[in-house]
């Protein structure tokens, strides 16, 4: 989806830069055209110095995804995941990243749960990155535990696992 969505965009580097941040941070667009996360608006000066663009191709990138009844569905039910990857280290919780051979193989997250749990290990989040979004994609698994090094040679043993960093 996220290869048709830039498709649309395809002329405008500068509306694919600003779509791809929408996306990546999990902004919606509201009726008005505004850049928002829930109900709080983020000023388009803002969104444009973050995609590295002028404020007027914010405008009309919005007013793009209102104009289609595809993009406007979709950007108007984004929102965001809260992630305790950064507050892992304050909670005492453990961060596993895992980075796979294929992003595309079915099973990857049922498999490193499955393993987990069978070692009793409790999973409080798991993200995986989107293939289409990031060149290497990866698995964050956050537990609650510190996983012991027998269930990260486990990990490590897995045929799709091109590597397992914990934090």
């Amino acid at each position: 989806m996220f290869k048709a969505i830039m498709e649309k965009f395809e002329g405008s580097p500068g509306q694919q830069a600003v779509v791809k941040l929408l996306l990546e941070r999990g902004f919606s667009v509201n009726e008005a055209g505004r850049v928002v996360s829930g109900s709080i608006e983020i000023p388009n000066t803002q969104v444009a110095e973050e995609a590295g663009v002028d404020r007027r191709v914010v405008d009309s990138t919005t007013d793009a995804i209102l104009e289609d009844p595809e993009l406007e569905r979709i950007f108007r039910n984004i929102s965001q995941i809260p992630s305790l990857m950064d507050l892992a280290p304050l909670l005492d919780l453990t961060v596993l990243t895992i980075s796979v051979r294929s992003a595309g193989e079915s099973g990857i997250i049922g498999a490193v749960t499955n393993l987990l749990a069978e070692h009793d290990i409790t999973i409080r989040q798991a993200v995986s990155e989107d293939p289409d979004f990031t060149d290497e994609p990866r698995l964050h698994i956050i537990t609650e535990e510190q996983v012991p090094g027998d269930v990260l040679t486990a990990l490590t043993d897995l045929e799709f696992v091109r590597s397992v960093e914990i934090a």
